[in-house]
């Protein structure tokens, strides 16, 4: 019989594979020269020099989020529109070079690592939705590094290997369904969806109630694609069968904050 294992041993799993995922990236960072950092990435307006900027500065408040919550709600009751400053994070530090925001981004991804293994893991983690668990809050961040990672590795026009994030990613995507439609303002559907993704391994990752009619099928990365907004659906392999499946593809959100603009279709070659 297998142990069961605790919270903290699930903070601290999750807080490896996100140190993974920011190993992964920061391999691909060191090979850039300077002309590169100011490479345009698939979204619109961002960098790469933007996306690591933005990595570093989340992490930062993330830290201050699960270690010092007085001070992260300061800084959150000074912030009137989040995409505005979410948007202002890489024009005001332009003046970084691209090996500063790397080691920036090492040292505050670094620091919330820490605070992470030295937080209780039972405790509720402020942020700029709902207050979320720790370990929801380090998936989070492996979230967000995969995506913004995935964003950098478009720009570079790299193909990316299997990753541990993969799973990770496609819980909090299936956990967003109401997200998806709340942050649109739109009713929730009353309506179960079946999700049955296959991994890189040949295995099979699945949540939902088993004979629900609306059903969402293909592989575990563009699921993620989706969900992170780095794909839109019409560019993956991802089948959709039943209304509400194929609306929820059309608007899937994984994070917090305003609804996102996503990825238009034809904008990737088309898989499947």
């Amino acid at each position: 019989m297998m142990p069961t294992r605790t919270k903290h041993d699930v903070v601290r799993s999750l807080a490896e594979d996100l140190e993974q995922e920011q190993i992964n990236l920061h391999a691909i960072l060191t090979s850039l020269d300077e002309a590169q950092w100011s490479r345009p990435t698939p979204a619109e307006g961002w960098t790469i020099h933007d996306q690591i900027t933005h990595l570093a500065h989340f992490d930062f408040l993330a830290r201050l989020a699960v270690a010092e919550p007085e001070r992260f709600a300061a800084v959150k009751s000074s912030i009137t529109d989040l995409t505005t400053y979410v948007d202002s994070i890489g024009p005001a530090n332009l003046s970084r070079t691209g090996a500063d925001a790397s080691s920036w981004w090492t040292r505050e991804a670094s620091g919330f690592i820490a605070a992470v293994m030295q937080a209780d893991p039972h405790v509720r983690v402020p942020w700029f939705g709902p207050d979320m668990s720790l370990a929801s809050k380090v998936t989070a961040r492996i979230m967000e590094v995969w995506a913004h990672g995935q964003d950098i590795r478009d720009s570079l026009s790299i193909r990316p290997n299997p990753s541990p994030a993969l799973p990770h990613v496609a819980r909090l995507g299936y956990l967003a369904f109401a997200n998806s439609y709340a942050v649109r303002g739109l009713p929730v559907p009353d309506v179960p969806v079946r999700v049955e993704l296959e991994t890189p391994n040949g295995g099979l990752w699945d949540m939902g109630p088993q004979d629900a009619a609306n059903r969402i099928t293909g592989p575990i990365d563009d699921f993620c694609l989706i969900v992170s907004q780095r794909r839109h659906v019409d560019d993956t392999a991802i089948r959709a069968q039943g209304e509400t499946a194929a609306e929820w593809m059309l608007i899937a959100q994984a994070f917090a904050g305003d609804p996102g603009s996503g990825r238009h279709p034809g904008q990737f070659p088309r898989k499947g």
